[in-house]
């Protein structure tokens, strides 16, 4: 069953269903400038909303990943489409920044279901062709991210964001379920392959023990997405405070991630060819590039073709992680392994998205916050650098 037409169908399933649990990331990306004229808050406490679906988003990740491993995806998918819709339920209906931040935490922990332990379980799927599988699954997000933002934005400019978050926990409940059911084969038995693998990819090469390796790509997750969140979580509400409007930074968010789909791709290619971390590598200094060019940029036109060239730079970021955790650990550790390691990039985009908002209020602009990004961004870079140096002594085969 392995590379066979089963495995793609397979393949459409899971991005149709990170798809539609996808916007449980970026609804509020664009809803947050109502939100918080709704609710009454600073940008910070908004952006601390945003930080709690983010850790809810890594909870989510973790604990669903064991999930999976032991009782494969069904459950975790029919589990994150109930969670979706009662937290969007949950969050159209409250008053308070409280209430609302509950609502949030339990909407990343239910979207998690749908980003890291599908990109998991499509792994098991694939071999020759497991970087280009893995890169589509992680597009899910992506696609989400480039549809989501402007029906959001749309939505609620005629219904008010209330409705808006209410009507996307009816359509994840509708839709998902079902579809969950799809996914009712077990994933192949990898348990020799996996130890061949292991062998191959001995983590003595690199002079780290499985949790020490584990950690460094928490630490590498957590960076990149520290500066990745600063134009995704914050680039709808840039445009507002630039005169732009609201609507052309949803577009731009669109527009950044329909690129990313590009980048994601394009990356699970590469990563075929020359592994997870040189991928990794190449990644990290794009998006370094593309952020010293927001800092530049100084019309809504420029700031459409930076949003357009971050897409195309930072997309397969992500997805090279789960291509390293792939080549170092066995299959069936592969959903804790991955969910631990993509969703430390949420933690990053929590701790990156409360930043950029607390960077405004103190300085009245998101200069210092793009600064910020870039700081986070060398660490990354320095940490693709390290694995890619070390794995270069003792060249690993793809398993």
């Amino acid at each position: 069953m392995i590379d066979s037409p089963y495995a793609w169908r397979r393949l459409a399933v899971s991005v149709t269903l990170s798809t539609l649990g996808g916007i449980g990331m970026w609804a509020l990306a664009v809803a947050m400038p109502a939100v918080q004229g709704d609710l009454g808050v600073s940008r910070a406490d908004i952006s601390f909303a945003y930080s709690m679906n983010m850790i809810g988003f890594f909870l989510g990740g973790v604990i669903v990943g064991r999930l999976v491993d032991r009782h494969g995806i069904v459950v975790a998918s029919v589990v994150s489409a109930l969670g979706l819709g009662a937290g969007f339920g949950l969050a159209s209906a409250t008053g308070s920044l409280a209430m609302f931040a509950v609502a949030q935490t339990l909407i990343g922990f239910s979207a998690a279901a749908t980003f890291a332990p599908l990109i998991a379980d499509i792994s098991h799927w694939f071999e020759k062709r497991r970087g280009v599988a893995v890169a589509i699954a992680a597009s899910g997000n992506y696609i989400a991210g480039a549809l989501w933002p402007p029906i959001v934005e749309l939505t609620i400019h005629h219904f008010g964001w209330r409705t808006t978050y209410l009507s996307a926990g009816v359509l994840c409940v509708a839709v998902m379920i079902p579809l969950a059911f799809t996914l009712r084969r077990r994933a192949p038995d990898h348990a020799a392959g996996g130890a061949i693998a292991v062998a191959r990819r001995s983590l003595a090469s690199l002079g780290l023990s499985p949790n020490g390796l584990q950690a460094l790509l928490i630490l590498a997750g957590l960076s990149c997405c520290v500066a990745m969140s600063m134009p995704q979580v914050h680039i709808v509400a840039y445009c507002a405070d630039r005169g732009f409007g609201v609507a052309a930074g949803a577009e731009m968010l669109s527009l950044m991630l329909g690129f990313g789909i590009v980048s994601r791709i394009g990356s699970g290619w590469l990563a075929d060819r020359v592994g997870g971390a040189m991928t990794l590598l190449l990644g990290s200094t794009l998006q370094a590039v593309a952020l010293l060019f927001y800092l530049m940029a100084d019309s809504v036109v420029s700031l459409y073709i930076v949003s357009a060239l971050f897409g195309l730079f930072q997309g397969g970021i992500v997805p090279s992680y789960a291509i390293i955790v792939r080549e170092y650990f066995p299959p069936r550790e592969a959903a804790s392994r991955v969910g631990l390691t993509v969703s430390s990039t949420v933690l990053g985009m929590a701790l990156g998205g409360w930043m950029g908002g607390k960077l405004f209020d103190i300085t009245g602009s998101y200069q210092g916050a793009f600064i910020n990004g870039i700081g986070w961004n060398v660490l990354n870079a320095a940490i693709a650098w390290w694995l890619l140096s070390r794995q270069m002594r003792r060249p690993p085969a793809i398993a």
